[in-house]
């Protein structure tokens, strides 16, 4: 019997040490790593919302929200888009140039339906939420024919979200991906065709 090196003992140790502390460290790095992921809750602030407008009535208005940002659902009457081409002059972007929404809801009315629009509710200019004033109501002349409202700095969008020339909010209300499941069901946060 030699008194030299067991060589593959040494190897067979030296594997197993490998092994053991390789598993220790994914063991380790499993916490860190799960910690970058976002959270259920996040993934929830960013899903699609699922949303019935069955019971929404003719000029009425639905809030929902969609990560973290409030979503207006409103029912437009006849009258209603009957006067959005006569507002054409006065508006900043009539034909939705800007890229405020998706190509499917670059159309005079800004939506799928025409009876239903679908914005987010924040002022364009420092996204402040605006107020829904119908014609007839507020101090906002005798020319308003409804619409949205914002009292901080006075803008002024129509029952589209097209925004009103010499007003600070420099675009048009957005509007977001959506589209519809069925007559009464709208999904916000998907595009259409993409479910």
């Amino acid at each position: 019997m030699s008194n030299g090196p067991d060589s593959a003992r040494r190897r067979f140790l030296t594997g197993a040490a490998t092994v053991v502390g390789g598993a220790g460290t994914a063991c380790a790095a499993w916490p860190f790593a799960s910690a970058w992921q976002p959270s259920e809750r996040a993934r929830a602030i960013g899903a699609p919302v699922e949303v019935d407008v069955g019971k929404l009535e003719p000029g009425a208005r639905l809030t929902v929200k969609w990560r973290g940002k409030p979503v207006w659902i409103v029912r437009r009457t006849k009258e209603t888009l009957e006067s959005l081409p006569g507002l054409d002059a006065v508006v900043r972007d009539p034909a939705s140039d800007e890229p405020q929404q998706p190509e499917y809801a670059r159309n005079p009315h800004r939506s799928i339906k025409p009876e239903l629009l679908v914005l987010v509710g924040l002022c364009t200019h420092l996204g402040c939420s605006p107020s829904y004033v119908r014609k007839g109501e507020g101090n906002l002349g005798a020319d308003w024919q409804g619409g949205f409202f914002c009292p901080c700095h006075g803008s002024r969008f129509d029952y589209a979200g097209r925004v009103y020339q010499g007003v600070p909010a420099p675009t048009n209300l957005e509007v977001p991906p959506h589209q519809y499941l069925s007559e009464t069901r709208i999904v916000i946060g998907e595009d259409e065709g993409t479910a």
